[in-house]
Order: structure tokens, then C-alpha cells, then sequence
């Protein structure tokens, strides 16, 4: 698990079940894990949690924002064009994945993950390769 070592990843999850799960996949690499639960303070907590090797975001968020949203605002900030963002969500891939495609995002997990896999996803998707998960 040497992949992940102090990789730093940020994630926009509403899901408290959710987050304690990737948090489990994750147990054995010593990748670090921040959390933005709403999606409204993401901006903000990039910059403290800078600097960030890979942005995953939920697709569907309450409050009127989508993961699509928060890709947009991110993208905009030049400090971080270059970190790869993927999608990690429930919503249907044969809508998702085109349009996460026409956005610019790195990929697209499905939910639930596969814990057998989501390690190398991960590490794939730092080392700059799309992955298009659909289990």
C-alpha cells in the first residue's frame, strides 16, 4: 500500500456511513483523508488542506449543489487546475459518466466501492490516468 504513502486526498461526501467507509479502505495506507461534508466550504478547506493529490467528489449533495457544481468551482481556481477529480457516487453511470466525461473529470467510481480495488483506483487516478468504474 506504499501507492497512497502521504498521498493527500480530499473529499466532498455527505454521507457519514460513506465517509467511514472510504476511511476503512483506506486504513492500511497511510494516505491522508480530509472531508468537506456539504460542499459549501470546499474552496475554503482546499486551501487549508493544500497540498491536495487527488479531489473526490459525491455527484449528489443536499442543498441544491451537485458534484458537478463543486468541480466547477474548483476548476476555476488556478491554484488547483492541475489535481485530478474524480467522481465517487450512486448516481446512474450511463448518465454520469458522459457528462462527467464532457466536464474534465478524471473518472468515475461507483458506489459501493469495490474495497478490493479502490487502493489502485486510487492510485491510478494520482498517477494520471482516468478510471471509468462502473462494478
Amino acid at each position: 500500500m506504499a501507492s497512497l504513502d502521504k498521498k493527500r486526498i480530499f473529499m466532498v461526501e455527505d454521507n457519514l456511513e460513506n465517509r467511514i467507509i472510504f476511511q476503512l479502505a483506506l486504513v492500511r495506507t497511510t494516505a491522508v483523508l480530509e472531508f468537506d461534508r456539504w460542499g459549501r466550504d470546499t474552496l475554503r478547506k482546499l486551501n487549508w488542506f493544500m497540498p491536495v493529490d487527488l479531489i473526490l467528489l459525491d455527484l449528489m449533495l443536499p442543498h441544491g449543489e451537485s458534484g458537478y457544481d463543486i468541480f466547477d468551482q474548483i476548476r476555476k481556481v488556478p491554484d488547483f487546475a492541475h489535481i485530478p477529480i474524480a467522481a465517487v457516487s450512486a448516481s446512474d453511470p450511463n448518465i454520469a459518466i458522459p457528462k462527467c466525461r464532457e466536464k474534465g473529470f478524471s473518472g468515475f467510481i461507483a458506489k459501493p466501492i469495490d474495497d478490493d480495488l479502490f487502493v489502485d483506483q486510487l492510485e491510478k487516478l494520482i498517477n494520471g490516468e482516468s478510471v471509468w468504474y462502473t462494478a
